[in-house]
């Protein structure tokens, strides 16, 4: 080998080794971002909530996309938008009740789930066209989610939603004396708290809360998929654990929500009393939360004299119907449920 071509190896073995050297080194940045995120992510709940409410919304997209194609051709007054607070579109509302009504009517009170880090008011909007074609006023209520709120403050945003509701029920179409309380997912445990917090006098004074409108003039509630034990949503473990528990953290503004006052006062069934309006209560028996949350409130509901109505599936039942079943109008089973909460609603509203 002439002197030139050992001089030329050297350079030949480097032109080789570099693909690896670029690998070695994006390998180090992957592992170096993951550890930042790591990091930052066990100091503030902001990167998780985020990641969450990404899946959470295309999720929430999909479902409101195919609820459209079941919404009925009822011709359908709307009011969207409407200002009920004066902090933008997180207090806004939808408004729908069907052309054909010539005066008020009952009226549905929807609150959006998302694990209390994401939703909106659009995402319920077909199913609450659908019930409105029923012959009632609906309403779809935006609070402010966390992190960029944290608890209490949806809860007084939502006192004072009902406030605006019965303030301006004549023009809004609504029967102020026949309001039923819904929700789906956190907007359940939502529901469930107000309806606490109305019918509950040592409840009210313990969130030291004023509520807007008193407890006869509720009807009833629509729970869905809810919330309502915090302390059993704590223990829970693996990736379901982590993301209730960082949602929690996000919403609450406290890593420590299942010890203080957050995750006491929204545990609904622990302050639940035999004034809680009558309820309908459902869940699918592939979600976790249905066994963790739904059947021990209807089952604590029903040991205090509540009139509870429950669409619950037996355990092996198929297809497994999955949290939120009750919005996939492309299943048998989520219309069963639909007729049965329409049904549930018939009986305890006078039109």
């Amino acid at each position: 080998m002439t002197a030139r071509e050992n001089e030329a190896e050297p350079d030949r073995t480097k032109k080789v080794r570099r693909p690896w050297h670029r690998a070695k080194v994006a390998i180090a940045c992957v592992v170096g971002v993951a550890a930042v995120v790591a990091i930052v992510g066990s100091i503030t709940p902001w990167p998780s909530a985020m990641l969450i409410r990404a899946v959470f919304t295309k999720g929430g997209d999909e479902t409101a996309a195919e609820m459209d194609k079941h919404v009925p051709d009822t011709k359908l007054t709307e009011k969207l938008d409407v200002a009920y607070r004066d902090d933008g579109a997180d207090t806004t509302m939808d408004v729908f009740s069907p052309a054909s009504a010539t005066g008020p009517l009952p009226t549905i009170v929807w609150i959006h789930g998302g694990a209390w880090i994401s939703g909106a008011k659009e995402n319920v909007d077909p199913y609450l066209r659908i019930l409105a074609a029923e012959g009632y006023t609906t309403i779809g209520v935006n609070y402010t989610i966390g992190p960029e709120g944290v608890y209490p403050l949806a809860v007084h945003q939502l006192n004072d939603a009902l406030a605006y509701i019965d303030a301006h029920a004549a023009e809004l179409g609504v029967d102020p004396t026949q309001i039923v309380l819904a929700g789906d997912s956190a907007g359940a445990q939502l529901a469930s708290q107000m309806a606490t917090l109305i019918t509950s006098p040592d409840y009210a004074e313990i969130m030291d809360i004023k509520p807007s409108i008193g407890a006869d003039q509720l009807a009833a509630t629509v729970l869905n998929c809810g919330v309502y034990d915090l302390s059993a949503l704590a223990q829970l473990d693996g990736i379901a654990g982590w993301g209730f528990k960082s949602a929690m953290w996000a919403y609450a503004g406290t890593k420590t929500w299942a010890e203080d006052s957050t995750g006491a006062t929204m545990s609904t069934v622990d302050w639940v009393t035999k004034d809680f309006p009558t309820t309908y209560i459902s869940g699918g028996n592939g979600d976790g939360l249905t066994w963790l949350q739904s059947i021990p409130m209807a089952q604590r509901l029903d040991e205090l004299g509540v009139d509870v109505t429950t669409q619950f599936w037996p355990a092996p039942h198929q297809p497994e119907l999955p949290h939120e079943y009750q919005f996939h109008l492309d299943l048998p089973d989520a219309q069963t449920a639909l007729q049965k909460t329409i049904d549930f609603l018939g009986a305890h509203t006078t039109r």
